[in-house]
């Protein structure tokens, strides 16, 4: 019995020490994170490379070397700049989701910028007539919908066509822990915020997503590519972006919440536009009398102009102090939310907004990338049979995913 009960605390013991172990681990990786080096922070490796050659630039506010602008950065070395090409929200990051940005000079350089959003969304030949090579460096959140892979696409497709060769200052992805969602298998469901087989969080940097659509044949013809990797990083690292990478992700919280919360784009609710806290609380006004939280959308310039029920107080979930560390653990996208609002949504039928182009397919499913998960919620389905229908396609890209990989 003695003999037991020795054997017995020994395990404990040890299994103590182990669980010790791995909370030491997990906060040295948290700490770790403090020293990730992002490609466009290690200029040793690409100034060289520059020189002499006439640049053409993907940046927004987010590609920074150190704190400062890269474009302003690049000038001052003797960087011979002769366009930058500026994402959705623009080249300085000031503009609202959606809005039309046009071209212009900037006013501290005076060098010409190209907007990619909007009508011309892959720069022509004319635009790419007198640059040498092409430089990438835009900040990704590793959503489906987050259009910067798109035009991360575009400029790849345009490099090819007219042979330039495009170097990418790669980033670290903060929601590359979660692999998840529908993978988009049917091409009328195609749209600007989904393009390819690809789940709703795909968990790669936009190194590894340039390599995935060179590797995958979604190009015409392949894109000559020169990555610069980021140093000290893997999938699993918490990463704190140091600055906005657009103005309604203001936050850390926003961030990981996004791709959570940024379903409800295609439903009733409002997800936090036209609120100094997008994307991390969630509401309607005809929730009045089911929650108790409450807040009143505006307009904001510069963040949302039109938000959903602007002026309208709204009633739903505070997400400010969710514990962000449950998605890190669960690896996976919060459903639950979703299902909570639609079970409390007095108007069952028009909680899921049509869309504006097709009104046979809607918002919401253009969003997910099929019509299933509507249907699903619609019908009461529980959440873990919800997953089990994702696994098998999911598994077929987590395989093909791997091929593409440049960090554990």
């Amino acid at each position: 019995m003695r003999f037991i009960s020795t054997l017995i605390l020994t395990f404990l013991a040890i299994s103590n020490i182990e669980c010790t172990a791995q909370i030491a681990l997990s906060n040295q990786r948290i700490s770790d994170s403090s020293r990730i080096v992002t490609g466009a922070d290690q200029t040793e490796k690409y100034l060289p490379y520059l020189k002499g050659k006439r640049i053409g630039l993907v940046a927004n506010q987010s590609s920074l070397i150190g704190k400062k602008s890269i474009v302003d950065s690049l000038v001052s070395l003797g960087i011979n700049i002769v366009k930058v090409f500026g994402p959705e929200h623009g080249f300085r990051g000031n503009a609202s989701n959606g809005a039309v940005v046009g071209n212009e000079v900037d006013a501290k350089t005076g060098i010409p910028i190209i907007s990619l959003y909007g009508k011309n969304q892959k720069p022509s030949k004319e635009q790419l007539a007198d640059i040498d090579l092409m430089v990438f460096d835009i900040q990704d959140v590793g959503c489906r919908y987050y259009t910067n892979i798109n035009t991360l696409e575009y400029v790849m497709e345009a490099c090819a066509e007219n042979n330039k060769e495009l170097l990418i200052l790669d980033r670290p992805n903060p929601n590359a822990y979660v692999v998840d969602g529908p993978v988009m298998t049917d091409d009328k469901f195609k749209s600007a915020i989904g393009v390819h087989y690809i789940p709703m969080t795909h968990g790669m940097t936009i190194g590894e997503f340039a390599q995935y659509l060179n590797g995958e044949g979604y190009l015409k013809e392949q894109c000559k590519i020169k990555i610069i990797k980021v140093a000290d990083y893997d999938h699993d690292m918490t990463y704190v972006l140091p600055i906005n990478p657009s103005p309604n992700l203001n936050t850390k919280q926003a961030v990981m919440l996004f791709p959570s919360l940024c379903m409800f784009e295609g439903t009733a609710i409002n997800e936090g536009r036209g609120t100094r806290m997008p994307f991390t609380i969630l509401g309607a006004p005809a929730l009045k009398g089911k929650y108790t939280f409450s807040y009143k959308p505006v307009s904001i310039p510069g963040m949302s102009e039109r938000p959903n029920h602007k002026d309208s107080v709204c009633y739903g979930l505070d997400l400010r102090k969710y514990d962000i560390n449950k998605l890190r653990e669960s690896r996976q996208i919060n459903l639950s939310w979703l299902i909570e609002l639609y079970n409390a949504y007095p108007d069952k039928a028009n909680f899921f907004t049509p869309g504006r182009v097709n009104q046979d397919i809607s918002a919401f499913d253009l969003r997910i990338g099929t019509d299933q998960l509507r249907k699903q919620i619609i019908a009461g389905v529980p959440e873990a049979d919800i997953r089990k229908s994702w696994e098998p396609e999911l598994q077929k890209f987590k395989a093909i995913r791997m091929k593409y990989l440049l960090y554990p």
